[in-house]
Order: structure tokens, then sequence, then C-alpha cells
């Protein structure tokens, strides 16, 4: 049985001098997603399989400071993409759709 993580961040938990580097790899991913689509209490970015790297290190860090949200990659060779799967408990889809800037 999966023990419930408070929905809450830890502002704190990437080390300041991260942090800056964290948000503009985020904006990034989202800038660059080939497509991004809602999926349940949250979204999947479709991201260039050339960004596996960064998507790898967002999500090292993204649980640092969210551990609430089920963060997930999937490569899909046939398509040269990863899949990002970003999801949370209930009310999540739009605190993330916040947090990445998505249109609502």
């Amino acid at each position: 049985m999966r023990v419930p993580v408070p929905f809450a961040c830890d502002l704190t938990a990437i080390p300041a001098a991260d942090r800056g580097a964290h948000q503009v790899m985020t904006r990034r991913l989202v800038s660059s997603a080939a497509a991004i689509r809602e999926s349940g209490e949250g979204f999947v970015l479709d991201v260039s399989a050339d960004e596996q790297e960064t998507v790898t290190t967002f999500v090292a860090r993204e649980r640092l400071c969210c551990p609430f949200l089920d963060l997930v990659v999937v490569g899909v060779p046939e398509r040269r993409i990863v899949e990002l799967h970003i999801n949370g408990p209930t009310g999540a889809k739009e605190f993330i759709r916040a947090e990445l800037h998505l249109p609502g």
C-alpha cells in the first residue's frame, strides 16, 4: 500500500545555487515539448529523445521539492521522444498547470 505524501512543496530542497538552473530547465522542457496533453491529474510532455538527460535531471530535482508528484519517463523509440508524465493527487493538475505556466 502506498503511503500518501503531503501535497506541499519544499522550495529549499533544491540547493539555492541550483534553483535558477532548475527554473531555466523547466521552461526549456515545456517550451521545447512537441506536445503537451492532459492525463488524469496531470500532464504528459512529449520531449525529443535528445533531451533525455535533461528530463532525467529535471525529474531528480523535482522529486526533491515536490515529492507528492508522480514523475515517470517513458522512452518511445519509434517516435524519437521521451514522454514525461507528471501526475499527482486530486487537485494536482491545476498546481502543475500553474507551475509549468501551461494555458488553462
